[in-house]
């Protein structure tokens, strides 16, 4: 049985604290960054202005990952407590409500270009998973999103929840989300599948949303929320609509 009392501060620097969900986003949109910038960006020339849209999704996963989880997971509260909306540093961040702030960014920015956003969308959704994996990591190392209780042999004590052992869910995103994915979305890039575009954006939507969903069965209910609708959790709720999506975008390419 793993113990887990990790400090959710990474380091400190005089006053300044540094917290391992911030690493994960600083080092997921870097890595992401070199990616498309050293290995696809400089074989294109759509991509000559790849370092202002990241400035636009920068913006677009701050505001929406807010947002979404002001809307999404916690609007009684934060309508009665508006002004904490923005003290993100508190914590309360969105992966889906993240999603529709890139997705929107994207769109203002080839509008105000004169580009096709799928172009960047794919290369977007290909790198995803390199943040989803570290952010997943941070989750657990913060002690939060945790799964079920479970006597699991890899179950694990998060100290700064009980003593009881449970699924290590942020360990199971962190791998399907994020490695599995990732690899998948390798492969297809490989294979040239990027020139259709849309086509990874749809993908990554469709596998992305089957594995929360799976996930979310060995994952502990957001307390304010609990089970909704068939007794599923938000996350899965979400999950649904994005594959439906992901879905509906997959037909429209193949027409």
């Amino acid at each position: 049985m793993f113990i887990n009392n990790f400090d959710p501060v990474a380091l400190t620097i005089f006053s300044l604290e540094i917290r391992w969900y911030s690493l994960a986003y600083v080092f997921g949109i870097m890595s992401g960054w070199l990616i498309l910038k050293n290995i696809l960006a400089k074989e294109h020339q759509e991509f000559k202005k790849l370092e202002d849209l990241l400035t636009y999704i920068i913006i677009g996963i701050i505001l929406g990952g807010r947002l979404g989880y002001v809307l999404f997971y916690n609007l009684e509260y934060y309508f009665y407590n508006y002004f904490e909306i923005v003290m993100i540093w508190k914590g309360g961040m969105s992966f889906h409500g993240g999603l529709i702030g890139i997705v929107i960014s994207t769109f203002i920015f080839c509008n105000k270009n004169k580009y096709n956003p799928y172009i960047f969308l794919d290369l977007i959704a290909f790198v995803s998973p390199i943040g989803i994996f570290l952010g997943r990591i941070a989750n657990f190392l913060n002690s939060e999103l945790y799964g079920k209780v479970s006597n699991i042999p890899w179950g694990v004590i998060f100290v700064k929840v009980d003593n009881l052992p449970r699924h290590p869910s942020q360990i199971y995103e962190a791998s399907l989300e994020g490695m599995i994915l990732f690899l998948i979305l390798l492969i297809l890039v490989k294979n040239n599948f990027l020139k259709k575009r849309g086509l990874i954006s749809s993908l990554f939507l469709i596998f992305y949303s089957s594995f929360r969903f799976f996930v979310e069965f060995f994952r502990e209910p957001d307390n304010q929320l609990g089970y909704l609708i068939f007794n599923l959790s938000m996350g899965q709720i979400l999950c649904f609509v994005f594959f439906i999506i992901g879905i509906v975008l997959l037909k429209k390419n193949e027409t």
